[in-house]
């Protein structure tokens, strides 16, 4: 039988522009593992081998790294996280590719990058103009860093919506009708809008997925921490996708899970449920079903170990999933935490 919850009860809190003190940027330890080193969120040295997740996810192979990062223009930081890919087709016509790649490095500066492509694989080309959205916007913010683009198509809106965090306590929200070029919507999650002691609010993800006794259209996953230094997952949820509920509780608990933090979340929709991955401090990708409701805390196990060899050398994060023409991929994080590249994987 699956593990069920009690429906938690909505926050109060709602997103709207203000601004917030800053925070600190994650920064994690390398753990060593049999594999090699783990780069990344602090290992648990007492987690225990999490099961192998069967039957909801294929297995991806590693076909290519989807940039040629000695020959970038804009690499501040020689790291690379968080890849996000967006189809063009019947969306943009002024778009710059049929395939966009959005990613950033995360240490200050950062900067939200672009780069784009024929196919799924690439290989992708840089643009010109990057970063196409920067540490400062004037007048709207001055921050260390921006980092984790997650970009929605907005069928609604006719428009790529793209969300990202500086700092770790805050997520914004810009939008844009060729996917280059993008104008400031606000803030849309802050630390303020979760339980008192939440340190951080960052890594999100939103998906058009309507939950009709909630009264929404878009739910949002994120990597949430507080005062007790474990990163769990989690979820809000909105009518519109600029102003948010958020649950008090995670959706997916790190202790739960088995891991001491989680991170990089990603919802997936397969048959007639709702799933969410995410990647571990263990270095692996897991999942946990949640039920089209959200309501299931099924935590299924492990879905995607990584290669000891690079480029993972022992970690795999921030999956991002996609098909075209009946081929299925994943982009992902590969390697340590502050050193890692975007990687292309094929079912």
């Amino acid at each position: 039988m699956p593990e069920t919850q009690p429906e938690p009860r909505p926050s109060t809190h709602r997103s709207a522009p203000h601004g917030i003190d800053r925070r600190t940027l994650l920064r994690t330890a390398a753990a060593a593992t049999a594999a090699g080193a783990l780069g990344g969120l602090a290992a648990s040295p007492a987690a225990a081998a999490p099961r192998r997740a069967a039957g909801v996810l294929p297995e991806y192979t590693f076909v290519r790294e989807a940039l040629d990062t000695a020959n970038l223009a804009y690499n501040p930081t020689g790291e690379f996280i968080f890849p996000c890919l967006r189809g063009t087709e019947g969306r943009l016509p002024d778009a710059p590719g049929r395939f966009l790649l959005y990613y950033a490095p995360h240490d200050a500066p950062g900067g939200i990058c672009l780069a784009y492509a024929d196919t799924p694989e690439g290989p992708y080309t840089e643009h010109p103009g990057n970063p196409i959205v920067g540490r400062e916007w004037a007048p709207h913010y001055s921050v260390s860093h921006v980092s984790s683009p997650h970009v929605l198509w907005n069928e609604h809106e006719r428009e790529m919506w793209l969300y990202f965090h500086g700092e770790n306590t805050t997520t914004r929200l810009a939008r844009s009708r060729d996917g280059a070029a993008f104008s400031y919507e606000g803030e849309v999650l802050t630390t303020a809008m979760l339980p008192e002691g939440t340190t951080e609010a960052s890594y999100a993800r939103v998906f058009e997925h309507p939950l009709p006794d909630r009264g929404s259209r878009y739910v949002m996953v994120f990597m949430r921490n507080d005062t007790t230094n474990h990163r769990s997952i989690g979820w809000g949820w909105s009518a519109d996708g600029v102003s948010f509920e958020f649950d008090p509780e995670p959706l997916v608990d790190h202790a739960a899970a088995g891991a001491a933090n989680l991170s990089g979340p990603h919802v997936v929709e397969r048959g007639a449920s709702t799933y969410v991955a995410y990647h571990t401090s263990e270095g692996d990708i897991r999942l946990t079903e949640v039920g089209r409701d959200f309501s299931l805390r099924r935590h299924l196990g492990t879905v995607h170990e990584p290669m000891a060899g690079p480029p993972d050398n022992g970690r795999s994060a921030a999956p991002s999933y996609g098909s075209h023409r009946g081929t299925q991929y994943m982009l992902y994080e590969a390697g340590s935490r502050l050193g890692a590249t975007i990687a292309v994987a094929r079912a």
